[in-house]
């Protein structure tokens, strides 16, 4: 299972050493939590520190855009070697259209969806995407505890994917901790998102590898 741990959770004043340690610690992926202020309630931060950022890691970004209009960002992210895009389908009126915008400015189009979204939300675009990210919290704020009732949606979403023969990733986003990740990874996760978990352990990196080491 591969780790993304959330910036959100770390010293933003104080960036490098961050992304530093994820780097020593070989994390797979520098997740951002962008959020504007309208489609949560939180604001966090937008491209500029995104920018900034990549001029202190070489890992590859994975941008959760947590906001009202997700088609702003895509092309100011496009040149910022951002692996992994997702947008809310809450949040979107034409998702095939903007799937295909990410796809065209190469990066894995990527589809998040609250805890209290029924997977049916999604199911007509999960061919066309790269990877699900679910939430096992209510999005716009770090630190929350897991939402239990989201076990029940990975492994639906996991037994659509097994069934249709399709090749997206499911990513889980939200309470992630060395207590839930072994039933994460055998619910068939491929990438958790952990920050409060990541960056306020004693041993990250062996946090890291642990993670690391799960597999359904």
């Amino acid at each position: 299972m591969k780790l993304a741990p959330s910036v959100l959770a770390a010293d933003l004043a104080d960036l490098k050493p961050c992304l530093r340690l994820l780097e020593e610690t070989a994390c797979d992926y520098v997740h951002f939590d962008v959020m504007d202020g309208h489609f949560v309630p939180n604001l966090t931060y937008g491209v500029p520190l995104i920018k900034d950022a990549r001029k202190h890691s070489s890992l590859p970004f994975d941008v959760h855009l947590m906001v009202t209009d997700p088609a702003y960002y895509i092309g100011q992210l496009a040149s910022l070697d951002v692996q992994i895009l997702s947008f809310h389908i809450e949040a979107v009126r034409f998702a095939p259209r903007l799937i295909r915008l990410i796809r065209e400015h190469g990066m894995r189009p990527s589809v998040a969806l609250n805890p209290q979204t029924p997977l049916t939300e999604i199911e007509h675009i999960l061919p066309l995407v790269g990877n699900v990210l679910v939430m096992s919290v209510d999005p716009g704020f770090a630190g929350q505890d897991f939402i239990e009732q989201v076990y029940a949606k990975i492994e639906s979403l996991a037994a659509f994917r097994d069934e249709h023969e399709l090749v997206f990733t499911i990513q889980v986003d939200g309470g992630v901790n060395a207590g839930n990740a072994d039933e994460l990874a055998e619910l068939g996760v491929d990438i958790v998102v952990a920050g409060k978990a990541f960056f306020s352990c004693d041993d990250p990196r062996g946090f890291a590898s642990r993670v690391q080491s799960l597999s359904r």
